[in-house]
């Protein structure tokens, strides 16, 4: 058995972004508004013929540069998202072949906006297990083609994106770098969140949500999730240097971090910037606190996923190390 530990992570976003004064001339809203809601400023949006697998293999290849670890190496790749339109072959197939990954194991995970967390988790248990050695790791959502831009309670809240990490056993003595997940859901609840289809023939699926319901299941529920993460992982809520949750509204974020009492935690707020990007959320809004340099290589940093399904996933690692992006360039042939 081994551990597991974090070594690169990077991001994508579409040049496009969107201002909620530009929302204004399109629904009845306002920046007012939506700040007051949901803490949103800006948000990405990706371009027409901008796939998921686009997005993805952008910030897939950012991450492998930056591990400086050779594509022949990846054991495994795993694509968290719930918005692939393909049904076959997978966005971590597609993902492989862009970045010339030889043969890896490729699936793609559907856990919604908990999704990257999932993701990690499960490739993290695939390396202990002594499946494969090295493993890529992706989050990306492209949420715009699913949003009622008539509806004001969900179109303002969602934007585009992708974030990858390259994740490698533990090596001697080095400690374990990812902590024990701790997963579930709230089934029950579950249509509180929805992006369904009638079939091919259909109407096209929309995003639809009961924000009270996911509001008050937020609050009363998730900061026990984060306080048994740290449990199992050892780790003190007080000595967390960063807390990134997903960025699903600035309300919810500031509420269940107050409420686990991360006072010295730095806390993730890329909501503000960009958006709800789903299964991108959390390793976007990571990679951007670690280019700053805001927190430390080896620092304690909670992860919590949430979303649909009223699913949940929370897991302690330790904060890759910052480095400088590289240029990697993906191939956009279509499998």
């Amino acid at each position: 058995m081994s551990g597991s530990r974090i070594l690169s992570i990077s991001h994508y976003q579409p040049s496009r972004v969107l201002t909620n004064d530009e929302l204004a001339g399109m629904v009845d809203t306002s920046d007012a508004w939506i700040r007051s809601r949901v803490g949103i400023a800006t948000r990405h949006l990706a371009a027409a013929d901008e796939s998921v697998a686009d997005m993805a293999a952008d910030a897939a290849a950012k991450a492998v540069a930056r591990a400086g670890v050779d594509a022949a190496d990846i054991g495994l790749v795993t694509v968290a998202t719930c918005t692939a339109v393909d049904r076959m072959p997978s966005i971590a197939a597609r993902v492989a072949q862009r970045l010339g990954i030889p043969a890896a194991g490729v699936f793609d995970l559907n856990a919604a906006c908990a999704g990257f967390s999932y993701a990690l988790a499960t490739a993290a248990l695939a390396i202990q297990g002594g499946s494969s050695r090295i493993a890529l790791v992706v989050g990306v959502d492209k949420m715009s083609d699913f949003l009622d831009w008539q509806d004001r309670s969900t179109c303002v809240i969602f934007g585009d994106g992708a974030g990858a990490a390259v994740i490698a056993a533990t090596e001697g003595d080095e400690p374990d770098g990812i902590g024990p997940v701790v997963w579930g859901s709230r089934p029950q609840d579950g249509s509180a969140i929805t992006l369904e289809t009638s079939g091919p023939a259909g109407p096209p699926a929309l995003f639809r949500q009961e924000g009270h319901t996911v509001y008050r299941w937020a609050l009363t529920s998730l900061a026990q999730v984060a306080r048994q993460a740290c449990e199992r992982a050892d780790v003190a809520v007080s000595d967390l240097a960063a807390v990134v949750t997903h960025q699903a509204n600035l309300r919810i974020i500031e509420a269940v971090t107050k409420q686990l009492g991360a006072t010295e935690a730095i806390v993730a707020r890329d909501v503000v910037d960009s958006g709800n990007t789903s299964a991108a959320s959390i390793p976007l809004a990571l990679s951007k606190l670690v280019e700053r340099g805001e927190v430390p290589g080896g620092a304690p940093v909670l992860l919590l996923g949430f979303g649909a399904g009223l699913s949940y996933a929370a897991q302690v690692v330790a904060c890759p190390p910052t480095a400088s992006p590289q240029k990697a360039t993906p191939r956009r042939s279509t499998p």
